[in-house]
């Protein structure tokens, strides 16, 4: 290979031809006349063709580069042979463009050092090397995610859901609510419009107009890499995960009829005698008010225990003298719906399932009955509790569907 060299000419003005042929010029005497230059072909083609330009983007010292922006580099009048980038032992992938150029394809990471080191060679075969080196930004805070089911279970990559359960997304610290909801991508199979919601400054809910149908894929990508959430913090990292809706159940609650019945897939699968809360209410230890209504609309479904310990200290009422305390351990078949201790299970000391309501708030079901829903329902099932004079907060548990879609958060577009 030619390395790129100085050449120097002895005179100027010789023609091209001459200097190709090589050959010299004589005077009329046949004595040499300041002779122009003689040499080989190669290093006449060396002397002509002009040398390459480099161009490597981000420009040689640079700071505070963005690491989700690409290296590139381009040879005018030449051809890129080799381009390394690297920050230390780390390599950094990338491949040449149908227009000549090369470009990385490998992340970079955040507050390192790189040195892009290239290789071209012009027309004749003349070798151009060049080294720059950049740096990229460096936050002062980063922010990661987790994927929720509800804020007391994780959701699963590719786990089966209720049609009632809502994508969450959980950032590790308060964000832009702006900017994570464009890092946000959601894909749904079939396709539905949703909104976000966002339930503090660090947890977005996103859900369709209508309940999940039954099969519905959901796809989730937070690409937040290199992206600004707040005054100084940046997205971590890029994650992703994946659910899928199982059939569509949906149990209907009756505070007026004492009956639950459960619905899959429109149809009429089971009805359960129930007995709901008794209503009224009292004052916990810290001056909170407690209702013992349980609350109306609809539910879903946030886990299972088999066998549960339950007591009005859950919810301030702390004085073994109070009438309404109590602690009843080992209930069984245990299916929560709310934050605050809503749950389907089993009460076979309640002699009054189907005709009146005695519970604290819980849907007090036989033991068969609780048995069967513990067997049957999946996280993101929708329990709808009807003709109760209370309404389920949208904060107590996930009470998303409570709201109309009109005024569910905000629009993805």
């Amino acid at each position: 290979m030619i390395q790129r060299r100085k050449v120097i000419f002895g005179a100027i003005g010789t023609a091209a031809a001459a200097v190709v042929a090589g050959c010299s010029t004589t005077g009329k005497g046949g004595g040499d006349k300041a002779a122009s230059w003689v040499g080989s072909a190669a290093e006449a083609a060396e002397a002509a063709a002009p040398p390459v330009q480099l161009t490597v983007t981000p420009a040689a010292g640079n700071t505070g580069v963005s690491p989700v922006k690409p290296v590139v580099v381009s040879a005018e009048g030449g051809k890129i042979e080799s381009v390394t980038v690297s920050a230390g032992a780390t390599k950094v992938e990338g491949a040449l463009r149908d227009d000549g150029t090369w470009q990385s394809t490998g992340d970079l990471a955040y507050g390192k050092k790189y040195k892009v080191s290239v290789t071209a060679t012009d027309a004749a075969g003349v070798q151009t090397t060049e080294d720059t080196t950049f740096t990229t930004l460096k936050p002062e805070k980063t922010a990661t995610v987790t994927f929720q089911a509800n804020a007391m279970l994780a959701l699963k990559e590719g786990r089966t859901y209720g049609a009632g359960q809502p994508v969450i997304v959980r950032f590790s610290r308060a964000v832009n609510k702006n900017a994570a909801e464009k890092a946000i991508e959601i894909k749904t199979s079939p396709a539905v419009p949703g909104k976000f919601y966002w339930r503090d400054d660090r947890t977005v809910h996103w859900r369709p107009a209508k309940y999940w149908a039954a099969g519905t894929k959901i796809d989730v990508s937070v690409n937040m890499f290199g992206v600004k959430l707040g005054k100084t913090t940046y997205g971590s990292k890029n994650v992703s995960t994946n659910f899928k809706i199982g059939r569509q159940l949906i149990a209907i609650s009756d505070n007026r009829t004492h009956m639950t019945k459960v619905y899959i897939d429109g149809k009429l699968v089971r009805t359960m005698k129930s007995s709901l809360g008794k209503g009224g209410g009292t004052t916990g230890a810290n001056g909170e008010k407690i209702s013992y209504w349980t609350a109306g609309g609809p539910h879903v479904v946030l886990g299972k225990k088999r066998k549960h310990t339950m007591s009005s200290a859950s919810y301030g009422v702390t004085d073994p003298k109070d009438p309404n305390y109590y602690v009843s351990e080992n209930i069984e078949f245990c299916t929560r719906i709310s934050y605050s201790g809503e749950y389907l299970h089993g009460a076979p000391w309640n002699k009054s399932l189907g005709r009146a309501n005695l519970s604290h708030g819980c849907i007090n079901l036989s033991t068969a009955d609780a048995k069967w829903v513990y067997n049957n329902f999946l996280v993101g099932d929708i329990v709808d509790v009807r003709n109760t004079p209370r309404e389920l907060p949208i904060w107590n548990g996930l009470g998303d569907w409570t709201v109309p879609f009109d005024k569910y958060g905000r629009d993805t577009d």
